[in-house]
């Protein structure tokens, strides 16, 4: 254990005094138990690996702050640990979102679906009322005239008029209500 401590000791050492060979026989020495702790932890290989070489280069970046050279290895797992742990970190909160963007893109299509079939239901039952309901119906909500000018262009008094619009909308009422007792009996 202690020699495998003062081997550590010396190639940080001898990399911080500008050997560029000892970097490389710490990497020959880690990179595999780096590759290894990072799979242990996030379960994905190629992952690990980047995670790995990404750990390296913070390694490298940072090693002339490491206080005791004996203790490389652990400060050099805590770069991958934490490395990981980031990793674990990113993966979750994107899959929180792919989550939560799926469920309100479903949420959407399910309300954008909903209000269409009530929308086909609505002309549906409109279509089925006697022609004398239907046209004061129309006159009034799609073509936005007031009951007075209705009268004036069916020919009709107003209290005609009103009555066939309120008869419409008590058929389209009890139409509504089946739609959605339906709905609601089919989940």
């Amino acid at each position: 254990m202690k020699t495998d401590q003062r081997i550590d000791e010396n190639l940080v050492n001898a990399y911080r005094a500008g050997d560029k060979k000892a970097l490389a026989m710490l990497v020959k020495r880690w990179h595999k138990l780096f590759c290894d702790k990072a799979y242990w932890i996030i379960k994905d290989k190629d992952a690990a690996k980047d995670i790995a070489q990404d750990s390296w280069t913070i390694i490298i970046n940072k090693i002339g702050r490491l206080n005791d050279p004996k203790q490389f290895k652990y400060w050099a797992y805590r770069i991958v640990c934490n490395k990981s742990t980031d990793w674990l970190r990113l993966q979750a909160k994107t899959q929180k979102n792919n989550i939560r963007d799926n469920f309100e893109i479903k949420s959407e299509e399910q309300q954008y679906s909903e209000n269409e079939h009530l929308k086909l239901s609505l002309l549906k039952a409109i279509n089925e009322l006697p022609k004398n309901q239907k046209l004061v119906v129309k006159l009034f909500y799609t073509e936005s005239y007031s009951l007075k000018q209705i009268s004036e262009i069916l020919n009709i008094s107003v209290g005609t008029a009103k009555s066939r619009l309120f008869h419409a909308r008590e058929k389209l009422k009890i139409t509504l209500k089946k739609i959605d007792y339906e709905k609601y009996n089919k989940n």
